[in-house]
């Protein structure tokens, strides 16, 4: 069996639904394709409950591997300890909770369709491998298997990577928003998470190729390719 035409990776989409939609407008992905989603769906940015509905659809008729990172994880805590709670509210849960009842002036995570909370717990996964490449949220151990390493590493650590991962391979992360919307590359490691939420870019890189598509939350877009791997950081 072939693989997949292209391998989509797409970085940290924290709210913006219409940077998404106009992302997939613009890269329109194929049924041939896969499409990696790196996690960080919700907070900051006006619209979390429009992208992750975005998701299911495009998860229901397309090849999609979706991963979690730590405001999915804070989001998923927040619904068993009222500290979380309040911690995940200041970190952007609060614009979360508002597009699930923008009529309501105290909306609750009892607003959160259960669909949603199925996709969050359910359906997102913590890595993924394809090939010569991995995929994570935040970052991994350099010395600790893919399959052995922890959630709050895979969720919470920040770019960039010491050294390359014991498998070879290369990682393609998000987490650490490049504040320049230029993604930050080097020669065992790539992050996309270009600032969407804050005002910055949406991500979509072809992990074969280097190509890059972005788009923000104005609607505009522009493409590029990965700039040259730097040795050091």
């Amino acid at each position: 069996m072939s693989g997949p035409n292209r391998i989509l990776a797409i970085g940290d989409i924290h709210g913006c639904s219409r940077a998404l939609e106009t992302l997939l407008r613009v890269v329109a992905p194929s049924t041939d394709d896969l499409i990696v989603t790196l996690g960080d769906y919700v907070d900051r940015g006006l619209d979390s409950a429009g992208v992750i509905e975005c998701l299911l659809r495009l998860t229901a008729t397309h090849h999609v591997v979706s991963l979690r990172g730590n405001h999915e994880e804070m989001m998923l805590d927040a619904r068993r300890d009222r500290e979380i709670l309040q911690l995940w509210r200041e970190c952007g849960g609060e614009a979360a909770l508002m597009s699930y009842a923008p009529d309501k002036d105290d909306p609750t995570l009892g607003d959160v369709p259960g669909a949603h909370w199925r996709f969050l717990e359910g359906t997102c996964r913590d890595v993924y491998e394809m090939g010569d490449h991995f995929f994570v949220h935040g970052g991994v151990e350099d010395d600790v298997a893919l399959d052995r390493q922890s959630p709050a590493i895979l969720h919470w650590q920040k770019f960039p990577p010491q050294r390359p991962h014991v498998s070879g391979k290369r990682m393609i992360c998000g987490h650490t928003p490049q504040h320049g919307g230029v993604p930050a590359v080097l020669p065992h490691a790539v992050c996309i998470d270009t600032g969407a939420g804050m005002d910055g870019w949406l991500t979509c890189l072809e992990v074969l190729t280097g190509y890059v598509w972005q788009a923000n939350e104005r609607g505009e877009v522009r493409e590029s390719v990965l700039p040259a791997p730097r040795r050091r950081w």
